[in-house]
């Protein structure tokens, strides 16, 4: 019976043709894949590897073995992980809800839950400014990123991962340009604007308030 450590010991010094870099990718010692390989060799009873002091090649039979092993390696690998996502319950399809273009600020996160959760299909989907809620409350996102503060009852607000400055536009001849920052109180002498369009209070509340 062939174990699958050794399969993947054959399957890696087939790729790499180097006993000491099969040994230094999976973590054991260069006699572990040596004795390995032997191993086998005296399963199969023929080589599997042609070997000179310059290097290490695969014989026909080696060839052979690797065409065979390779795709029925990989179903146990893919097997076993589907198997796992199953256990802790991260297989399927995750939708994400992102305002506009925000995927581009948030490539390295998304890059991120791809790696650690390859098992699960990410979809990315664009939320409006005017309904930032009801994509999560209909179920057609699963999670959404939002201005803070939100302060909705039926949701749970999660964790911070992109902080950035409150900007203030205005034209290139308004007094406020001679300054290198302005606080609330600053722009309670100047008219501002408020969005036509229904949002939550307090968001108005907490960009353009009406008192401070």
């Amino acid at each position: 019976m062939v174990e699958l450590r050794d399969i993947e010991i054959f399957l890696t010094l087939a790729e790499e043709l180097h006993f000491g870099r099969t040994a230094d990718r999976l973590h054991v010692s260069q006699a572990r894949v040596s004795q390995s390989i032997a191993k086998q060799e005296r399963r199969i009873g023929a080589p599997l590897f042609a070997r000179s002091s310059r290097k290490v090649e695969l014989t026909a039979i080696g060839a052979q073995l690797r065409r065979d092993l390779g795709a029925g390696y990989q179903q146990i690998l893919d097997g076993t992980r589907a198997a796992t996502a199953a256990a802790r319950g991260s297989t399927g399809t995750l939708t994400l809800g992102l305002h506009g273009s925000q995927a581009h600020d948030h490539m390295h996160l998304l890059d991120l839950f791809r790696s650690r959760h390859p098992e699960v299909a990410l979809r990315i989907q664009e939320v409006i400014f005017t309904d930032p809620f009801g994509p999560l409350r209909n179920g057609s996102v699963d999670v959404a990123t939002a201005w803070l503060p939100v302060r909705e009852p039926d949701l749970t607000v999660g964790p911070v991962v992109v902080t950035e400055p409150l900007l203030l536009m205005v034209a290139t001849d308004h007094p406020l340009t001679r300054r290198d920052a302005v606080s609330m109180e600053d722009l309670a002498d100047w008219p501002l604007p408020h969005s036509a369009t229904a949002i939550p209070e307090y968001w108005q509340q907490t960009l353009v308030p009406t008192h401070t």
